[in-house]
This record gives C-alpha cells, structure tokens and sequence, in this order.
C-alpha cells in the first residue's frame, strides 16, 4: 500500500472520529439547552432537566437505528434483552445503546492500531479489519451474557426474599407481587411482575405456557411451573417443611451451581478468545525483524511460500476463534439472537430460480443421507432449516472457489514481481545489504529487466539467443564490453529469470486444487454442526443432573403424574428434546409402549435409568416411590454434580487452550523460527558450495 493511499485511509478515520466527537459535543449542548418530552415521559417524576447518560444513551438508539449497518447490531443486542426486560421499553433500549457505544468504542481504537501496524500488508490488513466484524459479535454477546448472570444472580436473591415473604402472606401470588415492587432489581423485577400476572389471569395454564417461550433462563421456567402448581394444587408439609419452599431451595442450589459453572468458564475461557487473533497482528512485526536481521529470509517473506504461510494462518485463525466460540459457550441466553423467522438465506431462498437451483443439492426425504443430516441438526440443537444449511453450503463453496482462483493468480503475480523487483546479488547470512552493493544489485535488476520484457512469452529462447543480443547491443548497452565469461554467467541467470516468468500462468491442477478448498468449503458447515454435537455430548450429565432435580420438585406434589414430569422434561430439555417428544406425543397411545420407545431412542444410562423409573411409576407404584433414591441421597447427588460440572469445565479448558494456542504456535513455529532455519541453512549450504567451487 502507498504512503498517499494510508495517508488518506488515516486522515478518513480521523474525520470519522472528528465528526463523531463534535455530535456528541453538539447533542451535549442540546440536551443541556432542552429537555426532551419524550424521555421525560418515559421518566415521569424524575429531573430530567440537565444532561444526563440516560437520555444520551436513549438518543443514541434513535441514531443507531437510521444507520443501516449498526441498526443490525442494534436489533440483534434488543432481541436477547427483551427476553430479559419484559416489556421494559426504557430499559431495553438503554442497556441496548450503552453496549453497542461501548463496542464502538473498542472497535474505533482497535481499527487504528491495524491500520498503523499492518498497513504494509493490504492482505493481513484486509483480514483483520473484516475479522473486526467477528470481534464486535464476541464484546457484544460478552456484555450481553454479563447482564443475564445479573440476572440470575438476583434470582438468589429474589427467592430468599419470597422464603420471607411466602412466610408473611402464606399465598403464592401475594409473596411474588411483594416482592416484585423491589425496584433496586429492575431485572428480576419484570419477570416477578410477568409471573404474578401469569398466575393472577382467567387462563393461567395458557399464560404460563406463553412465558415458558419468552424465560430467559430455565430456572424461570421452573420457579413460574412450581409456583402455579401450589396455587392450583396448595401447598403441604414434607417432613415438618413447606413443599413449595424445599422446592424452591432445590431450585437455588441448581441455580448457585450454575452460577458457579459460568463464572470458571468465563474464567478459562476469557481471554482464550484474544489469544487465538492478536498472534497475527504480530506477523507483519516478526516479518521485517526476520528481513531486517537475516536478509536472506526476504526471499521467503515477500515471495509465494510467505504469502501461502500467511494465508494458511489466517484461515486457522479464523477456524480457532469459530470454534473457541463454540466450545466457550455456556448457555446462558438459550434463546438465538439471530431472526429465524426471516433470516437472509430465507428471502434468497424465496426466489424461484436459487430455490429450484437449491433443491438440486437437498437430499430428498427419507434419503439415508436426509435422515443423517436431520440428526446432526437436532444433535447440535440448530434453529436452522435444511435449506438454509444449504444455501449457506453452496455460498462458501462459490466464494471459497472464486477467492482460491483469485489467490492463486495473485501468487502468481507476486513472483512475477519479485523478478522484477528483487536485487540480483548473493545476500549475507546476517544483517542488511550495504547501500553501493544494493544499489549495484539493483542495477544489475533493471538491466536483466529489459532482457526478461523482450523475450518474455517465447518459450524457445535459449542462452545463445540471449548472448547474441548481449553481444549486438540492442536491448541495451551494458555487456558490450563484458568479457565472454561474464556475459554466460549474465545469459544463464537472465534466462532463468525468463523461464520464471513464462511458468507463472494458472495450471490445472492449481483449479482442482481450488475445486479441492471449494468441497472443503462446502462442507464446513456440517463439520460445524458436528463439532457442536460432539460439545454438547459433553454436557448430557449436567442434563440428567438437573432432570433429577425437576423430578426431585414434582414427585411430592399431588396429582403428579407420569405425564406432566414427562412434559417437563420436554419443556426443560435441550440435548433429549427430541426424544422426549416423541414420547409425550406417543403417550397417549400407550404409555408404556412410549417410554419403552424413549429407551431405544437415547444411549445414555443415566437417562435410561430415569426413563426405567418412569416405567414403574406407570402401572406399579407411586411416582415418589419410583424415585425414593432422589429424596434420600440428594447430597450424594449435589455433590456429583459439582464434581460433573468440574470435569466438564476441565475438558473443554482443555480443548479450548489447545485450540485458542494454536495460531500463536504456528506463527512464532512455521512463521519464524522453521523459515530462519531452513532458508538459513541452505544459503550456509550455498555458501559453502561457492567457496569450494572458488578453491
């Protein structure tokens, strides 16, 4: 990149910048001036009269929303909040605009420092300032996550205080409206109002089964559950204790353990992340320390193996940081932030023409392979539909083709340059060229340059041709008094160069090996929903751990029966979903034949071991019978299910570090130190063999 073309990339930023500063400046001075009705509506019986951060941060979200590419950032952060802030409109948008203008903030530095440190390179600089894109997406899904472990964090609080206030009243629905007007909680407080409002209404039942799709946690989920069977059902007293507040303990220590399992994820894996994508803004640094101390190594670094070492880094990077994201996730917000209603594969998917093109490659229904593709998907708990997943495949495979084809003839191109452009002499194992022996390499460059143009595309040129136009003097006049010796030496180099030259064309096996990262491409996806499928095998133990605990809450609580645990275990399930739901769509039918079936379904025995139970609560005997064991060796079970949690946090710290180091090892490995030793070595082998020749 020119000095001119970074001089005016610079100076945009800065006007950027500028003008963002003077509209804050601006808006400041506005806000100062005037207040703003609509805010202060919002706000009735506060002071809105001077500046504040709300009412900027308010502003700010009406100004996001005209920008077309931030407004999708802007809706996709206010669709994870509106699950936490139920029909707190101020509040969403707030907490909206504050993390998106703090993402800003980071990304604005960020986007300097790349510029500055890789503007040598338009490849890398090109990369990471896409890859900013990817960046934005983890510090926003970062700051989101911290304000849902708020919020279950206040859910501790919270059922301590209905333990109080359940007390008092001895009424379910009064305990929670006390202490819903809690207003030091605004989280907790909105979905406290939403369950009151759940359990107060004509048709609780179907309330309740509407705010089981908008909880933003299952822990919700299981308190609003409970909290409506003791209203309908009453409480009773278990061992001298209330039922409904030992449930509500049960729920607490599931709550605390997860509390627990999120805050040493978030520790092992909070700066693993980072570490898999600030190695390659050391590649341009490590690059001219390498050239400027061994000048040999140039040949490496600014020719076709440089360039494909990069290439291969920056797509393991982008790999490493795919999956640490993955591998990192710890479920705290179960609901998708992306639109799968109307996603963009669905509108290009509307379009005659790509959808006819499309169902071309969509393996028909009941297909081997529809049934194998069907089941990674449930496996990995996608939201996507199988045309999506296609429409998704069959783009990376054009892209990833077309840029392949563009990335060969670009290396190509590059070593077309590099025998323009390289100085012609014999470079010291240590330190820079001196400046006369530079500027004589040079020369000697730009005169063989003039020899390469004349016969470059003839493919017959031979040494004497070129010794006979050294000889006439027509190209140019620098060999006419050159000895015979001299002028050979000259002739073989320069006809080297040429016969470089004339191969540098796109070859066919460079296509098929472009069709090879094309097919590759095309089955990335599937690769990804497998590795997620892999990961959440991971988790099948924490699942059956907290399917204990459900069956732990409702097994004392009168006209339970196998059905409704067997519905809220469908409800609360996330790896056997599927299966479950098989079940209570086929129980009706035969109950026993049903579980009988959900056993065959799952390989897990633990699992099936609860589904056994089950079997004998149907017919035989009582529900709480069926799981005495739950009831009597719940601290043995607490207990394994740290220890669970333990192990689980422990592989994936352990995959994820293996993962999230990698780009730093090939870097400083395959970037540095395995170049400077063979490049090393074979100009000390060439050195060698010169001196000997010589003697």
């Amino acid at each position: 990149m020119s000095t001119d073309i970074l001089k005016y990339m610079l100076i945009g930023v800065i006007a950027v910048f500028a003008i963002i500063v003077v509209a804050y400046l601006m808006l400041r001075k506005k806000l100062q001036s005037s207040g703003i009705r609509e805010i202060q509506k919002l706000r009735a019986g506060t002071e809105e009269k001077k500046f504040t951060a709300e009412i900027l941060y308010q502003k700010l979200y009406v100004i996001y929303l005209k920008i077309p590419f931030i407004k999708r950032y802007l809706l996709k952060i206010r669709r994870r909040l509106e699950i936490i802030n139920i029909d707190d409109e101020y509040l969403t948008r707030h907490q909206a605009s504050k993390i998106l203008t703090n993402a800003i903030l980071i990304i604005i530095p960020l986007t300097f420092a790349i510029i500055l440190i890789t503007h040598e390179n338009v490849l890398l600089m090109s990369f990471l300032l896409v890859f900013e894109i990817f960046l934005a997406d983890t510090v926003i899904g970062g700051m989101v996550d911290k304000i849902d472990n708020k919020l279950l964090k206040q859910q501790i609080n919270f059922f301590s205080e209905i333990r109080h206030a359940y007390h008092e009243y001895n009424m379910v629905e009064e305990a929670i409206y006390q202490v819903a007007q809690d207003d030091e909680e605004p989280e907790m407080s909105r979905q406290a109002e939403k369950i009151y409002e759940v359990l107060i209404s004509d048709d609780p039942e179907g309330e309740l089964e509407k705010y089981y799709d908008i909880a933003p946690n299952p822990y919700l989920k299981e308190f609003a559950g409970v909290s409506y069977l003791t209203k309908e059902f009453g409480d009773r007293k278990v061992e001298g204790a209330s039922l409904y507040l030992k449930n509500l303990n049960n729920i607490t220590q599931e709550m605390q353990l997860e509390i627990l399992k999120r805050d040493k994820l978030d520790y092992v894996f909070q700066s693993l992340s980072l570490i898999s994508i600030v190695p390659i803004l050391f590649m341009e640094p490590i690059k001219n320390w390498a050239v400027s101390m061994f000048s040999f190594t140039a040949s490496f670094y600014n020719g076709r193996m440089g360039m494909i070492m990069q290439i291969l880094i920056l797509v393991l990077t982008f790999v490493c940081y795919i999956l640490t994201r993955k591998l990192k996730d710890n479920g705290s917000v179960n609901m998708s932030t992306k639109n799968t209603e109307n996603p963009w594969q669905a509108k290009l998917y509307k379009n005659p023409i790509i959808k006819k093109f499309v169902n071309l490659f969509i393996p028909k229904e009941g297909t081997k392979e529809y049934r194998k593709l069907q089941q990674d998907m449930k496996d990995a708990a996608s939201k996507d539909k199988m045309e999506w997943i296609y429409i998704n495949r069959i783009l990376l495979c054009i892209v990833t083709f077309i840029i392949s084809i563009l990335v060969i003839m670009y290396l190509h191109n590059i070593v077309v340059q590099n025998v323009f452009t390289d100085p012609t002499a014999n470079y010291d194992i240590i330190g820079q060229i001196a400046e006369k022996d530079m500027k004589n390499a040079m020369e000697i460059t730009e005169s063989d340059n003039d020899y390469i143009r004349h016969f470059r595309g003839d493919t017959t040129v031979t040494v004497d041709d070129i010794i006979k136009e050294m000889h006439r003097g027509r190209i140019n006049k620098d060999y006419l008094e050159s000895g015979d010796d001299e002028i050979q030496v000259a002739a073989e180099r320069i006809l080297n160069k040429i016969q470089l030259v004339n191969s540098e064309n796109m070859q066919w096996f460079e296509v098929l090996l472009a069709m090879v990262f094309a097919v590759i491409a095309y089955n990335t996806p599937i690769w990804l929903l497998k590795f997620q499928a892999k990961m959440r095998q991971l988790e099948m133990e924490d699942e059956v751990m907290q399917f204990n605990t459900i069956i732990l809450m409702l097994m004392r609580i009168e006209r339970v029966n196998v059905e409704i645990i067997l519905e809220w275990l469908e409800r609360y399930a996330n790896i056997f979903k599927e299966p479950i739901s098989k079940c209570v769509n086929n129980y009706e039918s035969g109950p026993w034949e049903a579980l009988e079936q959900l056993k065959e379904d799952v390989s897990y025995q633990p699992f099936i071991r609860i589904v056994e139970s089950l079997q004998a609560a149907v017919e035989k005997i009582p529900i709480a019978d069926a799981f005495d064991e739950l009831d009597t060796e719940r601290d043995y079970y607490q207990a394994k299910r740290k220890e669970s949690n333990e192990r689980l946090i422990s592989k994936k710290g352990m995959i994820g570090r293996g993962i999230g180091f990698a780009p730093m090892v090939v870097i400083f490995v395959g970037y540095l130190i395995i170049p400077l030793v063979f490049i090393g070595m074979t100009s000390m082998s060439t050195s060698m063999s010169g001196m000997a020749a010589d003697y």
